[in-house]
């Protein structure tokens, strides 16, 4: 069968042949794949960057799609661990980390959005239990997983959502998709006087906007001792930060990650059907390409709120 194929890391895959998968498993089923998202999990995979890689080449990237089954159901499916990824032909699908879709779903929207809407979701539901009324603090709004995360707070009953971006020309649609304030990240001042109250961090910057933010908003905050629950969620500004330990002691903070492993997969799972539900209600907007345009796609610009999906 066809498939997206890594044969070195830093160098984009490329369109060529692989043996067909075997479902072998009580609750594996072979699906025909009709779209598969470009996630940037998908380009850390494929690069050898993620904490997950094993370093083995080559390798079928993709970590989720859509696909259809031998008996015409539409699955939402995440791949399995070990296995070839998503961007082929066909792949393995675990009914166990799948979510059967309404039949008029559309397979692109769904795999534009289900995994970056996951990040925000797994975090706020899983990680940390948030309750309506909340308020919640997005860094790095204005990238695609950030710009979902502004709406699925507001759609998990926050009360405030303030969005913080370096590019002020993508903060401002963000009040139109839920956001009350918005900043850029760089405005320190600004970003301490207007989110310092907050009960939840959602942080997709990391790295020296991070280091910037936390000592401003912690010291800012009107009673440091209310909790404040800090989720480390992505890395695009940077891997590491300095911390200075009277951070910890300074306010009530709880720092936390939220991904592979800090929640199971079975958790992870267990989220699917709830979070299919929304995703027609959110904006995202897909950008189709065909899979054996992969090695174009891999390089292709895309805006913020967009997502590239890969179809066979």
């Amino acid at each position: 069968m066809h498939a997206a194929i890594v044969h070195a890391f830093g160098s984009p895959p490329r369109y060529g042949t692989v043996p067909e998968p075997v479902a072998d498993g009580a609750d594996e089923v072979l699906v025909d794949v009709l779209a598969a998202g470009l996630h940037p999990r998908v380009r850390s995979g494929a690069d050898g960057s993620h904490y997950t890689s094993d370093g083995v080449l080559p390798l079928v990237p993709g970590v989720d799609a859509v696909g259809r089954a031998p008996g015409g159901e539409l699955l939402y499916f995440v791949a399995l661990d070990g296995e070839p990824g998503t961007m082929a032909e066909r792949a393995v699908a675990d009914r166990r980390r799948a979510v059967v879709l309404p039949p008029d779903a559309d397979p692109v929207a769904v795999a534009a959005a289900m995994n970056p809407a996951m990040s925000s979701w797994i975090a706020l539901r899983s990680r940390i239990g948030f309750r309506p009324g909340g308020s919640v603090l997005v860094l790095g709004a204005t990238g695609g997983a950030g710009r979902l995360a502004v709406q699925i707070a507001r759609r998990l009953g926050a009360a405030r959502v303030v969005g913080a971006g370096r590019d002020e020309r993508r903060l401002a649609p963000l009040r139109a998709l839920g956001a009350d304030a918005t900043v850029r990240l760089d405005d320190t001042a600004r970003l301490a006087e207007t989110a310092a109250d907050v009960d939840v961090v959602l942080d997709y910057v990391w790295g020296p906007p991070t280091e910037q933010a936390m000592p401003a908003l912690l010291r800012a905050r009107k009673d440091r001792s209310k909790p404040l629950s800090w989720i480390q969620i992505g890395s695009v500004a940077g891997a590491e930060i300095t911390l200075p330990s009277a951070l910890l002691r300074v306010a009530n903070l709880t720092l936390l990650g939220s991904g592979q492993g800090s929640v199971s997969t079975a958790g992870i799972v267990a989220e699917l059907p709830s979070l299919a539900e929304v995703i027609p209600d959110l904006a995202m907007e897909a950008l189709p390409m065909p899979l054996d345009r992969v090695e174009q796609a891999w390089s292709a610009p895309v805006e913020a709120g967009r997502r590239i999906v890969l179809v066979p």
